[in-house]
């Protein structure tokens, strides 16, 4: 097979990993003065850098060949799609010919699994050991990891890449054991642990003068998980990811909508989820990470799953009406955080601003808040919600969107990672 061939299909079955951020760290070693690559640049946007740099990378599988078995998974075994398989140093040239040709700014690595998970992290991490080593190349690197690979493979792949990533898929054991039979939630997050501690472990060192520099070692970490491919809440998802934020200090966790493929698994659903599922769970993990909410504030035993008609914020404050008004001239940065159409930002502004003036009406329109969400929620030197019938029933509808414009919004197109971060990094 001509390697256009195989870039076609391994790029296409690439495409379903959604976890592919980059945190943009130069790759720099003070003992080479030659080398190829660099993350520091701008390009055509295919990931996004925690800073909100757009970086454009080359997204393909090893191989689409795998002795896994996963039901949502189009390349799993059963699965009779057309296979392709890359060899280490195919990869490498790929990689090297669309960043000089200014296409790309580094690679993004995955693989299914072939003969073993040891064998194929070996041929993932030789890839990565080649730009790096043969050919200098200091460009960003993302490897997906094996978690059935050995510590020893994943340490050694994390020495090469600048991020790396294990995809959790489903939230609970009890979903993988019925749809990803080979998998296991203890041991991923066994796989997940050892990375946390090596980038620690990574961070803090500090060699005494004259000893040797402490091997390098990716600067974070990132996840996946599937979206309705099984019956799990909004809730037990969101509680996963809580936990592999605060236990595993992941840089990111990512939801993919689950996506009806050819020749589907009678045990998964006939249709995906509401397109509308995949943004709120990215705008409640915003509310986690950003705004100090946890999980039994955003969703709770009545309402474990996210309402898809409003951001989950203001669903939030419309259950909570006795928290408002808030006097933005006095109100703490964390209650400011609370009221919806104000972000993380213009609470900042907002806290700025006040040690000199009284904050008015005209005052949050300069600063670009959402006075439609905003307004019945706050008190300004000059706004009072009274009028507005705070504890009114009818408040919500007030925030409801028309179906048409929902459909509009939503209904052509998924929106992807960076499009939901993207919407809410403003005035959520």
């Amino acid at each position: 097979m001509e390697l256009k061939q195989k870039l076609e299909i391994l790029a296409d079955a690439a495409k379903y990993d959604a976890s592919c951020a980059s945190s943009g760290a130069a790759r720099k070693d003070s003992r080479r003065t030659g080398g190829i690559g660099s993350t520091g640049g701008a390009g055509i946007c295919h990931s996004y850098t925690p800073d909100g740099r757009c970086i454009s990378l080359l997204k393909v599988l090893l191989t689409n060949s795998c002795i896994y078995d996963c039901h949502y998974c189009i390349n799993r075994r059963s699965s009779n799609v057309r296979r392709a398989r890359f060899t280490p140093d195919e990869v490498v040239r790929l990689t090297l010919d669309f960043y000089k040709g200014n296409y790309i700014e580094g690679l993004f690595l995955s693989s299914g699994i072939i003969i073993s998970a040891d064998h194929t992290m070996e041929m993932v991490i030789e890839v990565a050991r080649k730009l790096r080593v043969d050919h200098g190349f200091r460009g960003y690197i993302h490897l997906k990891t094996i978690p059935e690979a050995s510590p020893e493979l994943i340490e050694t792949a994390g020495r090469y890449a600048d991020r790396i990533s294990i995809n959790i898929e489903l939230p609970s054991q009890q979903s993988l054991k019925r749809l990803a039979p080979e998998k296991n939630l203890a041991r991923t997050q066994d796989a997940m642990g050892h990375i946390r501690e090596k980038i620690e472990e990574r961070k803090s060192a500090t060699p005494r003068e004259g000893a040797a520099k402490p091997p390098p070692f990716a600067t974070g970490q990132s996840t996946q998980m599937i979206v309705g491919a099984d019956d799990s809440s909004d809730a037990l998802i969101l509680r996963r990811a809580d936990t592999l934020y605060t236990d595993y200090k992941l840089r990111r966790v990512y939801y993919s909508g689950f996506s009806p493929i050819p020749d589907p698994s009678s045990l998964l659903p006939v249709q995906a989820p509401p397109l509308l599922r995949e943004h709120r769970l990215y705008q409640a993990d915003w509310l986690l990470r950003f705004y100090g909410f946890g999980v039994d504030e955003i969703t709770g035993p009545q309402s474990p799953d996210l309402d898809l008609a409003i951001d989950p914020k203001l669903a939030w404050a419309l259950r909570n009406r006795a928290w408002f008004p808030v006097d933005l001239n006095r109100a703490p940065r964390e209650l400011l955080l609370r009221i919806p159409g104000i972000g993380v930002r213009n609470a900042d502004r907002i806290a700025a601003v006040r040690r000199h003036t009284r904050l008015r009406i005209a005052d949050l329109i300069r600063l670009r808040v959402q006075l439609k969400k905003a307004l019945p929620f706050v008190i300004t030197a000059d706004h009072t919600p009274a009028s507005l019938d705070l504890d009114g029933d009818s408040l919500r509808s007030r925030f409801l969107p028309p179906p048409a414009q929902l459909e509009l919004d939503f209904g052509v197109a998924r929106p992807t990672p960076a499009d939901a971060a993207s919407t809410i990094t403003g005035e959520i």
